[in-house]
C-alpha cells in the first residue's frame, strides 16, 4: 500500500530515473509502436507531417500552385502573381503538460497517482521520439520555463528529468492546470500534440472553451491519474491521518459515501462524458493500471475507466 510518506524512497511513492528510462522498452515495442519510415505505406501514422505552418518565402507564382496561397501584397506590389511557401514539418511537437497539484501525492494500491502520471508521461515520451516527434513539457510555475523541445533519447530523457523532479514532491509554486494551459496555448504551433497529466480535480477551474480552442488547432488528450478507493471506495469505516489526528470516515454512511463520490468520482466522469465532445480525447489511469496503458490514447483509443 501506498498510502503514506514515513518512507519517502520507497518504490512507487517516488518516481526514479530509472523506471522511467526502462518504461522505454515497453512504449517502443511492436504492440505500442507505429512508426512507418515510408510515408507511403498504408494508413499508419508517418513522421513526414506535410506542409508544416511557418512560413518561409514568396516565388512567383506557376501553373499547378495552390491559388489559397498567393501572396496578395506581394502581388500588388510587384503587379506579379506571387505564391507563399512554408517549410515542410518533419517533425511534430509533442508537449506534455503535467499537473503537480497536491491531490496527485497519494495513493492506497500500487503506486502514488503522482508516480503513475510520471511512469505515464515517461512512456508517452518515449513513444513519441519513436515516432519522430520533438518532446517538451512544462508545468503550471511562472518561474520556471518549459523544458524546450528535442528528438531522439535526448528529448525523451529531458522530459524524465523533469518528471522525477516534479513529482518527487509538492510544489509550492503550483498555479493550477487552467495556467498551465492557457501559457501552453501560447507556445503551441498548428499541428501539434498535447497531452496532459492531470488529477482529475484540477480540471474543474478550466473553462470548457479552453479545451475546445487547443483541440481546434492541435490534437489534444488528457491522462486522468485515479486511485482505486477514490472510484470504488469500500464500505467501511475507513480510517485517515489528517494534520497530525486520526480520524474515521464512514463510508458505510449512505450519505458520506455519496459526498465523497461526488468529490472523487464524478470529476473523472464528467470529463470522460463531455470532454470528447470538445474534441480532446480523455482516459482514465488507476494507480494499479499498467502505466503503458496511457498509451491508447496516442493511437486514438480511450483507455478503461475503473
Amino acid at each position: 500500500m501506498a498510502g503514506g510518506r514515513e518512507h519517502p524512497d520507497a518504490p512507487g511513492v517516488v518516481p526514479s530515473v530509472a523506471e522511467l528510462v526502462a518504461l522505454r522498452a515497453v512504449a517502443s515495442s511492436p504492440r505500442h509502436l507505429r512508426r512507418v519510415r515510408n510515408a507511403n505505406a498504408g494508413l499508419a501514422a508517418s513522421p513526414m507531417r506535410g506542409r508544416g505552418m511557418e512560413y518561409a518565402e514568396s516565388r512567383e507564382y506557376t501553373v499547378g500552385d495552390d491559388a489559397r496561397h498567393v501572396d496578395w501584397r506581394l502581388t500588388a506590389r510587384t503587379g506579379r502573381a506571387h505564391t507563399k511557401v512554408f517549410h515542410a514539418e518533419r517533425e511534430r511537437l509533442t508537449l506534455l503538460v503535467a499537473d503537480t497539484n497536491a491531490a496527485l501525492y497519494f495513493g492506497t494500491r500500487v503506486r502514488f497517482k503522482s508516480v503513475q502520471a510520471a511512469r505515464a508521461g515517461a512512456a508517452i515520451a518515449w513513444r513519441a521520439v519513436g515516432e519522430g516527434d520533438r518532446v517538451a513539457i512544462m508545468r503550471a510555475a511562472p518561474r520556471e520555463a518549459p523544458v524546450p523541445p528535442a528528438g531522439g533519447p535526448r528529448g525523451a530523457l529531458r522530459v524524465i528529468d523533469a518528471l522525477a523532479r516534479w513529482y518527487a514532491q509538492p510544489p509550492d509554486d503550483d498555479q493550477g492546470l487552467a495556467f498551465a494551459l492557457e501559457r501552453a496555448q501560447r507556445l503551441l504551433r498548428p499541428g501539434a500534440r498535447l497531452i496532459v497529466l492531470a488529477d482529475p480535480s484540477s480540471l474543474d477551474p478550466v473553462p470548457l472553451h479552453r479545451w475546445s480552442g487547443l483541440a481546434r488547432h492541435h490534437d489534444v488528450a488528457i491522462v486522468l491519474l485515479h486511485d482505486p478507493i477514490e472510484t470504488q471506495p469500500p464500505a467501511v469505516r475507513l480510517p485517515v491521518a489528517a494534520a497530525g489526528a486520526r480520524i474515521e470516515v464512514p463510508l458505510d454512511d449512505a450519505a458520506t459515501r455519496q459526498r465523497w463520490l461526488a468529490r472523487f468520482a464524478a470529476p473523472l466522469q464528467r470529463a470522460t462524458e463531455v470532454l470528447p465532445g470538445r474534441g480532446v480525447r480523455v482516459a482514465g489511469l488507476s494507480t494499479a493500471d499498467p502505466s503503458e496503458a496511457c498509451l491508447a490514447l496516442l493511437d486514438g483509443r480511450v483507455a478503461r475507466v475503473a
